[in-house]
C-alpha cells in the first residue's frame, strides 16, 4: 500500500516479528475438537487454542455469527491536521469552520458547538479548496489500504447536503493529492490539482464533467500552494521550494513562466500567497520577507523585507483590504495597511504552537491553524479561544473513566488530555517527561494510572492532574496499564515480556510491588482482570493467550481452572469469545484493540486499516461478520465503550486524532 506498516504498539515499519513463516489464513483451517472442547485458529501458522466455557453444548465451528444490529455514528472529531498540511482552514456562509483530520472533513458550528462530518474519504484527507458559491468543496486524499478505492482521487462534495457529487483523478494521482484550487472568474468550472509525485504534477479538470483538460510536470521540488488567479481564469500560480510559478493555460495547454528575484534574495521557500483587491501577488517566505508581483507580472514590483523573523507559513487579504500575515518561528500576526505599513502586531500562544493557515472570519476577527494541530479564534487584540487542540504525535493511551462523562488521551508527544464527553473540551492538559504509551482510571475514578515509553508510570490525580507517585519498571514501554475491578491491585504490562504487579491503597494514592508475572517470550499486548480481581489473561505478540495467579504472579496452566473465568472486560485479541474477530488471511497483528461493551452485548476492534468494527459478542464462530465504520486513516491503536455502552471513543495513531461515537 505504499507506506509502511506499523506493527502493534507503534514501532516502526515492518515490526512484525515472524517474517518467513508461510501464510496461513485465520479463518479457513479452523477445527473444532470437541473432546477437549477447545476451537483452534491459525495465525500465520501459528495454533492459538480457546477452550470452550463449561457451558457451551450443541457448538458449530461452521455456524453463522450475524452482524449486531447496532451501528455507529460519529458524533466529535478532536484534532485538526495542522502539522503537515497547509491552506486548510475556512470559515463557510454557515458559520461553519471547515479543515481535515485523518479521513473525516469536519464542519464545525463553533457558536452552536456542533460538528458535521463529511465521510467520503478512506485515507488521509491532505488538501481542501472551497468552490467560490462557498457550498461546493473539494478535498484530495493520499493512497490508501483498499486497491480499488485507495488511489490518490479528489472528492467534489456539497457542504450542506455533504453528498458526494464528483470523484476525479482516480489512477491519474500518484502519492497524494497536496493542493487545490477553483477557477475563480467563469463561477468555478475548472479545478487546479498538484500530486505528490516526483515531478509535482500540476492538473487541470472540468470537474463536473470529471474530464481532465491538461496536466504538466511542475516541478522537481516540493510545491506548497496553488492558486487560481481571483481576476484571471487563464492564470495559476504555484509555488514552493525555491520557486514560484506563473502558468498560463489559454489553449487548453499550460505554459509556465517562472517569478524572477533579481536583485532581492531568492529564498529557500516560497511559503504562502494572496492576492490584492487590484490582483497583485503578495508571497511571504522562509527568509521572512514580502514580496509583491505586479498583476500580471513575473517580476517583483515591491518589498516589505523582515517583515517576520523567520518563515512567513501565512497571508490572508481581509475584507477591508488590510493584510494578515502569521510568521513560524515568531508566532507573531501582523496586520498590514493596503500599502504594506505595518499597523498591529500580536501574537500567538507559547502553548499551541507556530501559525500553519489563517482565515478570515466575521468582521475583524480571523482564525488561525498552528503547525501543532491546534486551531484558535481572535483578533488583533490577542485575545485568542483554543477551539481545538489534540495530540501532535502518535497516540496509543486512552482511558474512560468509570462513572463520570469524561476520558482521557496520552500520546508520543507527552501530553496527557482529561476531556469533557458531553462539552467536547479539555478539563485539563499535563505535559510529562515521557511519551505516554497507556492510561487507566482507578475504579473509584480519583486516580488515574499512565505507562510511559521510558519504563516509567505515575498515578495522577484525575481532580487537578497533580502527580501522587512515580515509579520505574524495566527499561521499556509500558503497553498496557490496568487496575483491578476492586481497586486493590495495579497491573502493568510492558514490552520487556513482563506483567507487574503492585497492591494498591488509600484508593490508589499508596503503591507496593507484590511481584511480576514471567512467562512471556514476546511484548505484552493485552491485559484483563477477572470480576473477582484474583486472577489475569495476557496476550502477546507471539500470539500467547496465558493466565495469572494476580496474588502469587504464576501462572496458571491447565484449561479446566481458565475456561470458566468471568472477565470484569474483554479487551484482549485472542481467546474463545473474539476468535472469530480476525478476517480472511489475517496476519495476527491486523486487529490491535477490542473492547466489549457494558452490557456484554457487542465487541467493538480497531485494525490496521483505519476501520472500527461490530460484532455480536462473544465472537466465537470464524469468520464473524460485523458492521465496520471508517474515519480513522492510521491503525487504530486503542477503543473503549463508556459505562452505559451508549458511546464509544477511538484513538487513530499516527493519525493523531480521537473520535467520539455514538452506539445507535
Amino acid at each position: 500500500d505504499g507506506r509502511p506498516r506499523t506493527s502493534p504498539r507503534g514501532g516502526s515499519a515492518s515490526g512484525k516479528r515472524f517474517q518467513k513463516e508461510p501464510q496461513h489464513n485465520a479463518a479457513s483451517h479452523s477445527t473444532y475438537n470437541q473432546e477437549e472442547g477447545y476451537v483452534r485458529i491459525y495465525l500465520r501458522g501459528r495454533p492459538v487454542t480457546n477452550y470452550l466455557p463449561s457451558d457451551v453444548e450443541d457448538y458449530d465451528i461452521n455456524a453463522k455469527h450475524p452482524a449486531p444490529t447496532e451501528k455507529l455514528k460519529l458524533d466529535w472529531v478532536y484534532g485538526y491536521r495542522g502539522r503537515d498540511c497547509r491552506c486548510n482552514l475556512y470559515l463557510l456562509p454557515t458559520g461553519e469552520i471547515v479543515y481535515f483530520m485523518a479521513a473525516v472533513v469536519i464542519l464545525y458550528n463553533v457558536e452552536e458547538q456542533n460538528q458535521r462530518h463529511y465521510m467520503g474519504h478512506n485515507d488521509d484527507v491532505k488538501s481542501i479548496a472551497v468552490h467560490p458559491d462557498s457550498v461546493t468543496i473539494a478535498t484530495g486524499q493520499v493512497a490508501g489500504h483498499d486497491a480499488a478505492e485507495g488511489k490518490p482521487h479528489v472528492r467534489i462534495w456539497s457542504s450542506i447536503t455533504l453528498e458526494t457529487l464528483h470523484v476525479i483523478g482516480l489512477g491519474f494521482f500518484d502519492r497524494a493529492v497536496c493542493s487545490l484550487s477553483f477557477s475563480k472568474v467563469n463561477v468555478g468550472v475548472n479545478l487546479a490539482a498538484v500530486d505528490e509525485s516526483n515531478e509535482h504534477v500540476l492538473s487541470l479538470w472540468d470537474w463536473k464533467k470529471e474530464k481532465k483538460i491538461c496536466d504538466t510536470k511542475s516541478s522537481q521540488d516540493p510545491v506548497l500552494a496553488c492558486e487560481f488567479h481571483p481576476m484571471n481564469d487563464e492564470q495559476i500560480i504555484t509555488l514552493g521550494k525555491g520557486h514560484i510559478h506563473f502558468w498560463n493555460t489559454a489553449g487548453g495547454k499550460l505554459v509556465k513562466k517562472s517569478g524572477i528575484f533579481e536583485k532581492y534574495d531568492k529564498p529557500k521557500f516560497m511559503l504562502s500567497l494572496a492576492f490584492t483587491g487590484n490582483g497583485d501577488v503578495i508571497t511571504g517566505d522562509s527568509n521572512g520577507n514580502m514580496y509583491i508581483w505586479g498583476k500580471g507580472n513575473t517580476r517583483i514590483s515591491q518589498a516589505v523585507l523582515g517583515a517576520h523573523e523567520g518563515g512567513i507559513f501565512s497571508l490572508c487579504v481581509m475584507n477591508d483590504g488590510q493584510i494578515l500575515s502569521g510568521g513560524g518561528k515568531d508566532k507573531k500576526v501582523v496586520l498590514w495597511t493596503a500599502d504594506y505599513q505595518q499597523s498591529e502586531t500580536t501574537q500567538v500562544p507559547e502553548a499551541t504552537g507556530p501559525v500553519r493557515t489563517l482565515c478570515k472570519g466575521k468582521g475583524e476577527n480571523f482564525y488561525v491553524g498552528t503547525t501543532r494541530n491546534a486551531i484558535l479564534s481572535g483578533d488583533m487584540g490577542g485575545d485568542f479561544t483554543t477551539l481545538v487542540q489534540a495530540h501532535t504525535e502518535e497516540l496509543w493511551g486512552l482511558a474512560l473513566h468509570p462513572t463520570q462523562g469524561m476520558f482521557l488521551t496520552c500520546g508520543y508527544d507527552k501530553n496527557v488530555i482529561l476531556w469533557d464527553f458531553e462539552q467536547h473540551t479539555q478539563r485539563w492538559n499535563k505535559f510529562m517527561e515521557d511519551g505516554c504509551q497507556s492510561a487507566g482510571f482507578h475504579p473509584s475514578g480519583e486516580v488515574v494510572a499512565i505507562g510511559m515509553t521510558s519504563g516509567r508510570w505515575v498515578a495522577l490525580d484525575v481532580e487537578s492532574g497533580d502527580l501522587y507517585t512515580v515509579h520505574t519498571d524495566g527499561k521499556e514501554q509500558h503497553d498496557i496499564i490496568r487496575y483491578s475491578p476492586n481497586g486493590e491491585y495495579l497491573a502493568v504490562a510492558s514490552h520487556d515480556n513482563y506483567i507487574y504487579i503492585y497492591s494498591v491503597k488509600e484508593t490508589g494514592r499508596k503503591y507496593s510491588k507484590v511481584g511480576r508475572c514471567s512467562g512471556h517470550s514476546s511484548f505484552v499486548t493485552h491485559i484483563d482482570w477477572s470480576a473477582d480481581s484474583t486472577k489475569l489473561q495476557s496476550n502477546s505478540g507471539d500470539y500467547e493467550l496465558l493466565f495469572w495467579d494476580a496474588e502469587t504472579c504464576k501462572q496458571i496452566v491447565g484449561s479446566k481452572e481458565t475456561r470458566d473465568i468471568e472477565w470484569a472486560t474483554f479487551t484482549g485479541v485472542l481467546g474463545y469469545p473474539v476468535c472469530g474477530i480476525w478476517p480472511e488471511g489475517s496476519d495476527g497483528t491486523d486487529v490491535n484493540t477490542t473492547a466489549r461493551s457494558g452490557n456484554g452485548n457487542i465487541l467493538a476492534t480497531g485494525d490496521d486499516f483505519g476501520k472500527i468494527s461490530l460484532f455480536r459478542y462473544p465472537v466465537n464462530h470464524p469468520k464473524a461478520d460485523c458492521n465496520s465504520f471508517k474515519g480513522h486513516s492510521s491503525h487504530v491503536t486503542s477503543v473503549a465503550f463508556n459505562e452505559d455502552s451508549t458511546k464509544l471513543i477511538s484513538t487513530g495513531g499516527r493519525d493523531m486524532s480521537c473520535m467520539q461515537w455514538s452506539v445507535v
